[in-house]
């Protein structure tokens, strides 16, 4: 009965220190990827003080001003850039034209639905957003059409998956019911709703 408690009051701080996080002007420590561009959500990113001085530090001798290192951050800088880009246009979802039809019938759109079920100031981990890149010649089929991921819901962690209707209109490709299945097996496997 005390850990429920506790619990509890542990939610209802992390809700408040949310709340306060969103409000409060940014600071240069705050990751650009933490920081909401609706202004209404943003990811949790605070470490106890108690937790931070455990967290080890691995030292390390690598040369930062030798030509290899500058190549490699070059290199490795494309690449992230490459995968944010391809990153962003999947979240996009289907077609402008279906977003459009979507948003015109008063619907919210699959991953404004995911963040609105959430609970605020905490994270949602998806899972495998790149599923159906370029696997289908004759469709683009972003995210496989479904949007699978673990998120926290009233206190409870839970695997989520929306169907995103504006990517053919909701068809299940086989690529869809292979993450749908894979959703459901981390679910049963960690013990999640």
């Amino acid at each position: 009965m005390a850990w429920a408690r506790s619990a509890r009051e542990a939610l209802l701080l992390s809700r408040q220190w949310s709340r306060e996080c969103c409000r409060a002007p940014l600071r240069h420590r705050t990751p650009r990827h933490a920081v909401p561009s609706h202004g209404r959500r943003c990811v949790a990113t605070f470490t106890a003080p108690h937790q931070a001085g455990e967290i080890s530090v691995i030292k390390s001798n690598v040369d930062t001003s030798s030509e290899e290192f500058k190549e490699n951050e070059r290199l490795m800088g494309q690449a992230v850039a490459r995968l944010e880009e391809l990153t962003r246009r999947v979240h996009q979802g289907g077609p402008a034209k279906a977003r459009e039809k979507h948003l015109a019938r008063k619907k919210m759109l699959p991953r404004d639905r995911v963040t609105a079920l959430i609970d605020p100031g905490t994270t949602f981990l998806e899972l495998s957003p790149l599923a159906g890149h370029e696997l289908y010649p004759e469709a683009d089929v972003p995210a496989g059409g479904i949007i699978t991921g673990v998120g926290v819901v009233e206190g409870v962690t839970c695997v989520i998956v929306a169907n995103d209707s504006t990517v053919k209109g909701g068809t299940y490709y086989p690529i869809t019911v292979k993450k749908h299945l894979r959703a459901q097996a981390i679910a049963q496997e960690n013990k999640l709703p």
